[in-house]
């Protein structure tokens, strides 16, 4: 009987040629081997992880800070819970949330400040503070006046799938084929941003694990992020501590942090550039080990 741990049982495909940098509002970011990390700094009540934890600026400032020193490369802001069946935000409540926050990291850290919104307003607000990208869930689609900010501000830009809104994304989300489908998706909206005036090295696209797809969707899009290269622009993945990995483990409970480092070198096999994760240090150190003993080789 064949091993099923066996390394052929895991075969590599080949992936098309990734994209090396990613330009921000007033640097560059190169993207080595091994992927960046974008630190989650959520200044919210509600989040589905931390939740509370951090919606003090303070308190929010010294988690980001922490995060940096623990290998954080990106600073991801967020003052509105996206999970599922999550309430909206109203803008002057979300700006209230994060400016400071940014206001207050733009001053203490080199590092790239992300804001983590669906609203030109606050976007705004946000880039006037510091921030260097906009990450939208809602794929630069869920404000009019989204696209025409990113143009005119000059921000790196990361557009996401999502199927519904985080009130109906989990309902009941179908698809036919999840892969080929959000590659459309995709290439759709980097073909708009790009004919917007907004430069193929400023965009960033993220296929939405845990946005309006099931568990199994979710594997099926774990599994073929490398088809994503083709689409010529960094890939970002945010799956951090999601229920789909509770439910790998068999305990929904369970700390997530070592199932999300798992799941992140199935990432980096594929040369995604940027992970999105809220224990940096641990998913870090995990990939360190597996690339210096010959995990991506």
């Amino acid at each position: 009987m064949s091993d099923p741990f066996s390394p052929t049982s895991f075969p590599i495909r080949p992936i098309s040629p990734r994209a090396s940098v990613w330009r921000l509002r007033t640097r560059t970011l190169k993207l080595p081997p091994l992927p960046l990390w974008m630190g989650i700094v959520n200044v919210t009540p509600d989040s589905f992880s931390d939740g509370g934890k951090f919606l003090d600026a303070a308190a929010a400032v010294e988690h980001a800070l922490r995060l940096v020193e623990q290998g954080a490369d990106i600073l991801d802001i967020g003052g509105e819970s996206t999970r599922p069946y999550s309430d909206p935000v109203p803008v002057e409540e979300e700006i209230r949330r994060v400016v400071p926050v940014i206001e207050r990291l733009a001053r203490k850290t080199r590092t790239p400040i992300s804001i983590d919104t669906s609203k030109a307003a606050v976007a705004r607000a946000a880039i006037e503070a510091g921030a260097e990208i906009i990450n939208d869930v809602t794929g630069l689609e869920g404000d009019d006046e989204m696209l025409p900010l990113a143009v005119e501000t000059g921000v790196g830009v990361c557009a996401m799938h999502m199927q519904g809104t985080p009130q109906t994304m989990q309902d009941d989300p179908q698809y036919d084929d999840i892969v080929g489908e959000i590659h459309t998706y995709l290439a759709q909206r980097r073909n708009l941003l790009l004919a917007a005036g907004i430069d193929r090295e400023r965009v960033c696209l993220d296929p939405g694990v845990g946005f309006g797809k099931t568990h199994e969707h979710n594997l099926a899009l774990m599994a073929a992020c490398d088809r994503f290269h083709e689409l010529g622009c960094p890939l970002l993945v945010g799956h951090s501590r999601k229920a789909f990995l509770g439910k790998i483990v068999g305990d929904k409970q369970a700390d997530r942090t070592a199932a999300t480092a798992g799941a992140a070198l199935t990432l980096a096999r594929q040369g995604v550039q940027v992970i999105r994760v809220h224990d940096v240090r641990q998913v870090r150190d995990t990939m360190l080990a597996f690339a210096a003993t010959g995990g991506l080789s």
